[in-house]
Parts: structure tokens; C-alpha cells; sequence
């Protein structure tokens, strides 16, 4: 019988608790982190914690695909996919700040139905299946019903990324129309954003497994994720959310 979405999530939730429990094992412990070609930080937190994950999918759901930052992809073609980030914010993690996250979405005909972000240093969890609610640490959450752009929060990673690919002056304009700007955030400013917290996060490079469980995660809290030009999709290298009040105005401030 096939599995529901409340099952998926459940399981979800528990995988993506347990792998985050076992980074704790190398937070704030002089982890020194290997670099990628790209010259990103990976340590052996992030692979144990992928490899975890990739264990219970594999145990539980023998026929799923899954594709993870730190081991590609298995199962390639399958109709239900797993899309692992181990550790979203691994400079975070290895410098010691708490904002770090285990991403987890299963994705379904193409489609993100289940999503967990799982943050283990802060013990906070925010999660959706499509129909279900969106919840954070046990209660519904819900985008900020903030509606002017000059009391609006703005969450970014790395202000360096925007010079870097060619979008400064699209970072500009939004942060000259915001109240607060506040980085630090990685998968953290998403979660921020979807529990009412903050008001818009946005990145000008994405990729798949940084944001993947995040579309039913804002379906379900009232806003969108997507790209910056309104289309809801994991798939374009770039993504920001936001309310669904604010949108219209936060596209026209990233509009090239």
C-alpha cells in the first residue's frame, strides 16, 4: 500500500532529527573541514549525517531515489525522491554559529511534496506535507502578515555573493526599501521567514538540495518560494521567499 504524505513526513522529521542529533557530535569540537573543487567547506559531520539519512531512505524505501549534496544521486528516475542537504550552512557549522540546518524534502512526479528543516544546535524544526500544515517545533506557522516594505526584515547569507554574480544592485534596491538587513541566515532565514520572524530571504545562487524542502514548507505557511522572477521551483540557481503580501513589491525590487 502506498505510503501518505503524513507518513512521509513523520518519517521525515525523525530521520532528519536523528541526523542533525549526530552533528552535535562535531559542533564547536575544532572540526577541520576538507574544501570541494568549488572551494566550499564539507567535514565529516556532513557526510555521516548524509550518510544517515541515505540509510533510513534506503532501509525504509528501497525503490526511492536520492540525491545529496555530498553523494549525488541514486535510484535516478524513480517517481519519489529524497533531496538531502546533511548540513546547509557548513561555514556556519564549522565557525562555531548555531544557525546551521539538515535540509530533507521528498519530492513526488516533480512536484516537493514533504519538507523538514531540522536546525540541531537551536533544537528547532519547521516542516510541511502538502494539506497538512505547516509546523514549527509543534505549532502552525504562518508567514508575517506584514504588509509594507519599510517594517519588512531582510534575510541574506553572504552580502560578497551578490557582487560575485552579478547582482548587487538588485540586493541594493531591496535592502534601501527594508528595515532591518540580517545575514548569517542560510536555510535559517527561509525557516525565519516561514514562522512570521522575519519578512524576505533571498540567495542569488542556489542549489537543488539548499532548498528542498522549502516549496510545501511555504505553501503551507501562506508565502512563496521560488525564483526571483514568481516562478515557484527549486530549479532555478537563485530563490527568495516572502508573504504573499509582499511579493508583488519584492519581485519588482529584484526585477533586473
Amino acid at each position: 500500500m502506498p505510503e501518505s504524505l503524513c507518513e512521509y513526513l513523520e518519517f521525515a522529521r525523525e530521520t532528519a532529527f536523528q541526523a542533525g542529533r549526530l552533528t552535535l557530535n562535531y559542533f564547536n569540537k575544532s572540526v577541520r573541514p576538507d574544501f570541494k573543487a568549488d572551494g566550499s567547506p564539507v567535514t565529516i559531520a556532513d557526510r555521516q549525517a548524509e550518510e544517515h539519512v541515505r540509510s533510513a531512505v534506503e532501509r525504509r524505501f528501497p525503490t526511492h531515489a536520492v540525491l545529496g549534496e555530498e553523494f549525488g544521486e541514486s535510484h535516478a528516475g524513480a517517481s519519489h525522491r529524497w533531496i538531502i542537504d546533511p548540513i546547509d550552512g557548513t561555514k556556519a557549522f564549522v565557525h562555531g554559529v548555531p544557525l546551521y540546518g539538515v535540509l530533507l524534502g521528498l519530492e513526488i512526479e516533480g512536484t516537493v511534496e514533504v519538507g523538514v528543516a531540522y536546525f540541531p544546535a537551536l533544537d528547532e524544526m519547521i516542516s510541511a506535507a502538502t494539506g497538512e500544515g505547516c509546523w514549527w517545533n509543534g505549532a502552525q506557522a504562518k508567514v508575517s502578515p506584514v504588509t509594507s516594505m519599510d517594517k519588512a526584515v531582510l534575510c541574506f547569507t553572504d552580502v560578497g555573493s551578490y557582487w560575485e554574480h552579478g547582482r548587487w544592485a538588485a540586493f541594493e534596491r531591496i535592502a534601501r526599501r527594508t528595515y532591518i538587513r540580517a545575514g548569517w541566515s542560510d536555510a535559517y532565514g527561509y525557516m525565519l521567514v516561514a514562522s512570521g520572524r522575519a519578512e524576505v530571504m533571498m540567495d542569488p545562487v542556489m542549489a537543488v538540495w539548499d532548498c528542498g524542502p522549502f516549496p510545501p514548507i511555504f505553501r503551507e505557511a501562506g508565502g512563496y518560494f521560488g525564483d526571483w522572477k514568481g516562478n515557484q521551483t527549486i530549479y532555478a540557481g537563485e530563490a527568495v521567499a516572502t508573504s504573499l503580501a509582499l511579493l508583488p513589491e519584492v519581485l519588482a525590487s529584484l526585477a533586473v
